[in-house]
């Protein structure tokens, strides 16, 4: 079906924007283009320095906004036996337009803490969005089934799905709130265990790094558990994924503050975290339980 693929290629869309933001603010370009919806009054402004990474974040965004559109359009073509799939498109719609105000107002107010969060927090629950109708429509819904133990993996994935959604909001908190280095050592935080929490930065900062650990943890027992579990190996083979990319994660933290927030290790954990909530997303919404045959009544014996 052609509006699976479209979904499927809305994620991936999603994950190169979710990385350019990341890059923009790692770059400090999120006022190089000081006016919205334009740039420097212009839709098509000279590609240079900061200009370049902002106004492409720019054009992405659009054009994530006219996959989604074909989506849309497709889902209503296609999966009408299914009218929660064209429902769930239009609202996804409307995250987009909702989080693509709060991209201006984060311009025209000089990146507030609240309202750059919050389009953060808005651009990774499109990203769900996006996972749910890419993995419910593909073919992977009908071939992943496992024993009686699926409803309370759907769970579990769900919840793991959360601490990393809210690992990640806070993460964002921690870059707009520019409290990235105010624990400058790692794995300890001013060379203690647990800092004095004496202000906003190194309170967040600190806390996200806990944060981190209880994902950690969460997403290693998961996997145990999927692995465990699982009968297709569609499905199990999802298991080590996510305990390299929580791995990975983990290492890149640590190297953001190691490298005094160079770009690359600190976009690189953006990107990173949201492939995790994919990854987590996709298995709560494909795994379900074995379908077991249908018994016939046994028929009384004729006399």
């Amino acid at each position: 079906m052609l509006h699976a693929r479209a979904f499927l290629a809305s994620v991936a869309w999603t994950l190169i924007l979710l990385f350019l933001g990341s890059v923009v603010h790692a770059t400090e370009s999120s006022l190089a283009c000081p006016d919205w919806p334009t740039c420097f009054g212009t839709m098509v402004p000279e590609m240079t320095g900061g200009v370049f990474w902002e106004h492409l974040h720019r054009l992405v965004a659009g054009g994530l906004l006219l996959m989604w559109g074909l989506a849309t359009w497709l889902a209503h073509r296609e999966a009408g036996d299914r009218p929660w799939v064209f429902k769930a498109s239009l609202a996804g719609v409307g995250l987009l337009l909702v989080q693509s105000i709060f991209g201006g107002l984060t311009v025209i107010y000089r990146l507030p803490d609240l309202v750059s969060t919050t389009h953060l927090a808005l651009a990774l629950s499109f990203l769900v969005l996006a996972t749910v109708l890419a993995s419910a429509t593909g073919e992977a819904r009908t071939t992943d089934s496992m024993g009686d133990g699926a409803t309370g993996l759907r769970i579990w994935a769900a919840g793991t799905a959360g601490l990393v959604f809210a690992q990640s909001v806070l993460g964002a908190l921690v870059r707009h709130m520019d409290a990235g280095m105010a624990c400058p050592d790692a794995p300890l935080c001013l060379g203690q265990v647990v800092p004095p929490l004496v202000n906003a930065p190194i309170t967040v900062h600190f806390f996200h790094r806990v944060l981190g650990v209880l994902v950690a943890v969460a997403v290693c027992a998961f996997a145990y558990r999927l692995y465990r579990s699982a009968s297709t190996f569609r499905l199990r083979r999802w298991a080590p994924v996510a305990v390299a990319l929580v791995l990975t994660q983990v290492g890149l933290g640590f190297a953001s503050v190691l490298t005094v927030l160079a770009v690359a290790p600190v976009s690189l954990h953006s990107l990173v975290a949201a492939s995790l909530l994919c990854v987590l997303v996709h298995v709560a919404t494909v795994a379900e339980p074995a379908r077991r045959p249908h018994s016939r009544p046994a028929t009384a014996p004729i006399a």
